[in-house]
């Protein structure tokens, strides 16, 4: 609203002077000028009220444009609103009724260790119980809000710790990784929530490289603060792709949830930076994580 008085304004000001300045043109008119003179100080009015007119037409198109932006945006969180508060109660019954179901499944599974064809068929329910738990988790991270519990911790060693952690995986797809961060950089952020986002990138990664290829770990300090960016050398992301892949629950996955880049997103948001995507130029997909110069340190 302040912007739209601000504009009324400022047309208010440059009619006044427009005004002003044609009643100077017409008051150095008189009896003796010439009807040369009198159509040129007409045209020069013209050309000036011509141009105001053209910058406020300007001016109203930029704060059209800014309002459905922040319209569209207001909405956007109007609906992940109301999915978050949906999916936390959804993940809180479902957890409520996973917890004795378990514990029966553990309890069967002590009478049937003798039973080779039970025991298979137990094992393939478990595997079932706990994709289930992963999806509640991933519900139950997504609807959660609390504030990141800031100190300073070096980058490096929270990579280095989620590729050991899945360093079989990794070998098993014949994954290199690469990685260029500083070992000594620190950040101050909360270092559990953004391990949770840099594992859920590295498991989008290691999904769009199932024959194989490089993972590449890049940071940067730039001018806005710190960047991580996690690239791969899969197939990269289509339009689609890249307008929806931090959208809750769009996936294109036939196994996934769609939340894991949402939960990147929002764990960003809430470091007061971003997370965005892009193709790289070589093949691939890039993912970079961006924290604002006041939460970045360095190490002594």
């Amino acid at each position: 609203m302040n912007s739209f008085l601000q504009l009324d304004h400022d047309a208010n000001s440059a009619c006044c002077r427009s005004s002003a300045d044609e009643g100077l043109d017409v008051l150095s008119l008189n009896e003796n000028s010439s009807l040369e003179t009198v159509l040129a100080a007409w045209n020069e009015a013209t050309l000036r009220l011509q141009e105001t007119h053209e910058v406020l037409q300007a001016e109203v198109g930029r704060l059209t444009k800014e309002l459905e932006a922040k319209n569209h945006e207001l909405a956007r969180q109007n609906r992940l609103a109301d999915l978050g508060r949906m999916a936390s109660h959804v993940a809180h019954e479902v957890r409520n009724n996973l917890v004795p179901v378990t514990l029966y499944l553990s309890l069967l599974k002590r009478r049937l260790t003798a039973d080779a064809g039970s025991m298979d068929i137990l094992f393939k329910i478990e595997a079932g119980f706990t994709a289930l738990d992963v999806t509640v988790n991933d519900l139950l991270n997504f609807t959660s809000h609390r504030e990141p519990h800031w100190r300073a911790f070096p980058v490096r060693q929270l990579v280095d710790e989620v590729c050991e952690a899945l360093g079989p995986q990794l070998d098993a797809q014949a994954i290199r990784v690469s990685t260029d961060v500083p070992p000594h950089l620190l950040l101050s952020a909360d270092r559990e929530m953004l391990r949770r986002a840099v594992l859920n990138l590295v498991l989008n990664a290691i999904d769009a490289m199932q024959e194989g290829g490089q993972l590449l770990f890049t940071s940067f300090d730039g001018p806005q603060g710190f960047e991580l960016e996690i690239a791969d050398s899969g197939p990269g992301l289509n339009e689609e792709q890249l307008c929806k892949v931090f959208d809750p629950f769009y996936t294109t996955k036939s196994d996934g949830t769609g939340l894991g880049l949402a939960i990147v997103h929002r764990i960003a948001e809430s470091h007061g930076g971003r997370v965005t995507a892009r193709n790289c130029a070589e093949g691939g997909a890039a993912f970079t994580i961006e924290i604002p110069r006041h939460a970045l340190g360095a190490a002594a």
